[in-house]
């Protein structure tokens, strides 16, 4: 097994709702969705987030995209308007939660890596 980053399999997008946050995370492939969907629970979202008080956290799986969406209740503290946090609206959370570790066989972070670009011949 090998530490990983999250980021190393996915990518994240996350904004605000009020005292609330989403923070989507999508799979770059097929095999790292299967990853993401058994190590990414909301337990270890809950661990990772402890130091700011999440609240109550909610995991939705959205199979045909290969992603998952988690909502943190109260991560915020009370929104963009009332809270003193850097970032009161939430918007880095998804970069956040893409430096969450995870223990991975060689072979299986193999699969679940961003396909390498072909360069185009001209």
């Amino acid at each position: 097994m090998i530490a990983v980053r999250l980021g190393e399999i996915a990518h994240a997008r996350s904004g605000d709702k009020g005292s609330g946050a989403n923070i989507g995370v999508i799979a770059y492939t097929e095999a790292g969705y299967a990853t993401i969907k058994s190590k990414v629970t909301v337990e270890a979202v809950v661990a990772f987030f402890a130091p700011l008080n999440p609240g109550e956290v909610r995991r939705y799986t959205l199979d045909n995209l290969g992603a998952l969406n988690f909502v943190l209740t109260s991560v915020l503290a009370g929104g963009g308007s009332r809270s003193l946090r850097i970032d009161a609206q939430g918007k880095t959370l998804g970069q956040a939660l893409l430096e969450m570790p995870l223990e991975l066989e060689p072979a299986e972070l193999a699969l679940c890596r961003r396909p390498a670009r072909e360069e185009n011949a001209s």
